[in-house]
């Protein structure tokens, strides 16, 4: 089958459309009209990781995170990520990605972490990139625990539930009680306000900076950063949802996931 079988599959559930202005989604290397046999879904494509699809026979790298964040400016192949490039052409790799569009879809990226989280009564957080003529398409969600517990005990819960061995908690009140939860895959940081302003107890997202820990801080905010490589979470629903429409379309191709962890900080 081709590359342009799968992706035409997957946009029907996340289309482009869904991504946030300016994410690079999409084919970010090769050709839609390859031959696909093997698919390696992954968090990230790093130079480690595209030794693993050559390792295990893959020929398309279907990632989360896309590959071309940033144009490069040369080729010069003394630079680890361009040599990644020259890499994935040599042994005929395409590479596509799914970022915003899939943390937005139903049944996507942030449904996965509630989910994950037990989370009862969900609904979306913020509305996808504020064109969407779709109003239910949104990024994050917000529901209920089906137990009440406390920003201390609910930190923990995320360490245990997400497999981290460290995360960042922000809150100067650790014994205030936790219903609502409102969780944001990524960097969700921006939307605080929306996380307050829809009666979250506590707000789980990554990449919280300093000034705008303080902020959540003074406006009555928990917190609960358990870092951006949580949305690793995607490795087993993509390959399962990929498996699943391999089957219902008897398409010849296997699907793995990375067994890679891609998380560039280790707690020490």
């Amino acid at each position: 089958m081709l590359v342009r079988e799968l992706v035409e599959r997957f946009e029907q559930f996340a289309p482009k459309t869904w991504a946030e202005p300016g994410d690079p989604v999409g084919l970010q290397l090769g050709r839609l009209d390859a031959e696909v046999h093997k698919v390696l879904v992954t968090l990230d494509v790093r130079p480690e990781v595209v030794a693993e699809a050559i390792a295990v026979g893959a020929d398309f790298i279907f990632a989360h995170h896309p590959m071309m964040f940033h144009p490069a400016k040369n080729l010069d192949l003394a630079v680890p990520q361009n040599q990644m490039y020259a890499t994935l052409l040599q042994h005929g790799i395409t590479v596509y990605g799914a970022h915003t569009n899939l943390d937005s879809a139903p049944g996507g990226m942030n449904d996965w972490l509630a989910t994950a989280l037990g989370l009862q009564d969900v609904e979306g957080l913020v509305p996808s990139n504020g064109v969407s003529a779709t109003p239910e398409i949104t990024m994050g969600r917000i529901g209920n625990l089906a137990t009440s517990t406390t920003v201390q005990q609910f930190a923990e819960d995320c360490k245990r539930i997400f497999k981290v061995k460290g995360l960042r908690l922000v809150s100067h009140t650790p014994d205030a009680p936790v219903k609502r939860v409102a969780v944001l895959g990524g960097s969700g940081g921006p939307f605080y306000q929306t996380a307050l302003a829809k009666g979250a107890d506590v707000y789980v997202t990554g990449d919280i900076s300093y000034h705008p820990g303080h902020d959540m801080i003074a406006a009555g905010l928990n917190v609960v950063d358990p870092g951006h490589h949580i949305e690793s979470i995607c490795k087993p629903h993509l390959q399962a949802l990929f498996t699943q429409w391999a089957a219902e379309n008897k398409w010849p191709i296997t699907v793995v996931a990375s067994q890679l962890n891609t998380d560039p900080f280790t707690f020490i």
